[in-house]
Order: C-alpha cells, then sequence, then structure tokens
C-alpha cells in the first residue's frame, strides 16, 4: 500500500505536473515478507515431467536440469544452445545479464531430434514465403538476412505463425509462457503430487538438489544468475537437511521416546485437551 501511493505521487508530480516530487528526509519503505519457496522431492519431479508429453517435456527437462526461468528457456535461440559442450548461454537475462548453465546429458539427444524437427518447420516456412524471426535490438537493419538464418530461429517455435505490422512478413513467435504453464498444472494435478508446484518450482528443486549434492552455493548462484548470493541462500533453508544440517533431538530418544508417552497416557492427554473449558 505504501508503495503503490508513493508511486502514485510521483506520477502525478512528473508525469501531470511535470515537475519532481521534492521528499525532505528519509522515507521509511515497507519490508515485504520473506517466503520459502516450493521444492519438489527428485521422485515427485520424476512423476510431474512423467505427465508432460513432446515439446512440453523437453522444456520441463531443460527447467528442471539447468535452472533457467520460463521465459529465459522458451526465447532460446539455437545458437545458444552447444550440445558438444552440454552449455546454454542465455542472453539477456533478468536483469539484462548474460549467464551460461548446464545442459543436462540427458536432453541432449531428445534436444538434437527437437532441433532436426524445427529446422525442417523452417525450410516448409521458407517455401511458403515466411521462415524468419524477430531479432533483438537493431538487429533486422544491420543485418537485415539474419532473421532467415537458421542459427536466429527459436528453438521452440509457436505452432503458428503471423504478419508483421510493420514489414508485412509472415513470421513465427517462440512458445508463449502461458501454453507451458497450462500444460504444467495439468501435468503436476495428474502426477497426484500434493504441492502448488508450477514451472519455476522446477527452478527451485534445481538448486535445492545441487546443493543437497554437494556443490558450492556461489556455483549454484552462477548458475541461477543472483546477482547476491543472499538471494540464493534461501535455498538452504528448504534442504531435506535443514539449512544447519541439525538433527532433531526428539530423533535422538530412540525407541526409548515411545515410552514417554504410553498409549495410555496419550489417550488421556486426548481427552482432556478436547474437553470444554469453562474458561
Amino acid at each position: 500500500t505504501q508503495g503503490q501511493a508513493l508511486a502514485a505521487l510521483l506520477f502525478l508530480d512528473r508525469q501531470v505536473l511535470g515537475r519532481p516530487l521534492r521528499l525532505e528526509g528519509h522515507l521509511p519503505r515497507a519490508r515485504t515478507p520473506t517466503r520459502l519457496p516450493v521444492v519438489l522431492t527428485r521422485s515427485e519431479v520424476a512423476r510431474v515431467l512423467g505427465q508432460l508429453e513432446g515439446g512440453y517435456r523437453l522444456v520441463g527437462m531443460l527447467l528442471y536440469g539447468s535452472g533457467m526461468r520460463l521465459l529465459e528457456c522458451l526465447s532460446l535461440r539455437v545458437k545458444d544452445v552447444d550440445l558438444e559442450r552440454g552449455e546454454i548461454r542465455i542472453r539477456r537475462g533478468k536483469g539484462g545479464v548474460d549467464r551460461v548453465t548446464v545442459l543436462p546429458e540427458a536432453v541432449r539427444p531428445s534436444l538434437a531430434a527437437h532441433l532436426g524437427r524445427v529446422r525442417a518447420l523452417q525450410g516448409e516456412d521458407l517455401a511458403a514465403g515466411g521462415g524468419r524471426v524477430a531479432l533483438p535490438g537493431a538487429l533486422d537493419r544491420k543485418l537485415p538476412k539474419a532473421a532467415a538464418e537458421w542459427p536466429w530461429q527459436w528453438v521452440f517455435p509457436a505452432a503458428r505463425t503471423y504478419r508483421d505490422r510493420v514489414t508485412g512478413e509472415r513470421r513465427r513467435h517462440h512458445l508463449h509462457p502461458s501454453a507451458m504453464q497450462r500444460t504444467m498444472v495439468v501435468a503436476v494435478r495428474r502426477s497426484g503430487v500434493g504441492k502448488r508446484a508450477s514451472c519455476h518450482t522446477l527452478r527451485h528443486s534445481f538448486a535445492t538438489h545441487l546443493l543437497e549434492s554437494g556443490y558450492d552455493i556461489r556455483t549454484v548462484q552462477e548458475l541461477l544468475g543472483h546477482r547476491d548470493v543472499s538471494t540464493t541462500m534461501v535455498y538452504t533453508h528448504v534442504l531435506n537437511r535443514g539449512g544447519l544440517g541439525v538433527r532433531s533431538p526428539a530423533d535422538l530418544l530412540g525407541g526409548a521416546g515411545l515410552a514417554v508417552f504410553p498409549d495410555s497416557a496419550a489417550e488421556g492427554i486426548l481427552r482432556a485437551t478436547t474437553q470444554t473449558s469453562k474458561y
């Protein structure tokens, strides 16, 4: 509420009144609550991915296997995928920063076959007078032929083409994020996983499982593209062994812990807590 009110005042002074807003003294900002991310176990990830089919399963495997955000994955171009080196280069990620992440070996055969089908699709589009994609920035003017070249094509093209309003060319955009999000919701429901999981949950699971495997948190930070390591530190609180590797003292009681509250005493406590008190 406080941020919304400040944004309204800034808009009024800058856009309507045409003057800068001058505030005397320090203006305190409201802190947003820290929420722990939802993380799936390895078996739950396998169950969810097992409900995906075709290109959607390939997208899900890349999200979990490389830690990319959904839009980063769908906006990949052919030149950004290196099958031989096992790398994926993400251009202009969150914050406009480029980074390199891992390409899972389990995905390489399926991804190579998928790229073969995409190249055949582009050949059909070229024969029909299309086969071009949108280029970032001013590259469409600097490199007028690049839009139809294979390295600039989308790894996950959309099923339908569209006509550009400026040039009138028939183009094909990448797969829309909403299509994958809807498919993911259905896959989670069919898998029977009792968690509110989404496409971004696969990214959370990627980071958590790497930390569970003993990888350094700085390495995980670089793969995720976090600017500050404190952002990556949140995954240490959702590990199966706990953020500090603490074992509950109740687990150290062993079989003797069952004798602390016998069945008869436990039933008495249950009856006492369910009785209505006059206070």
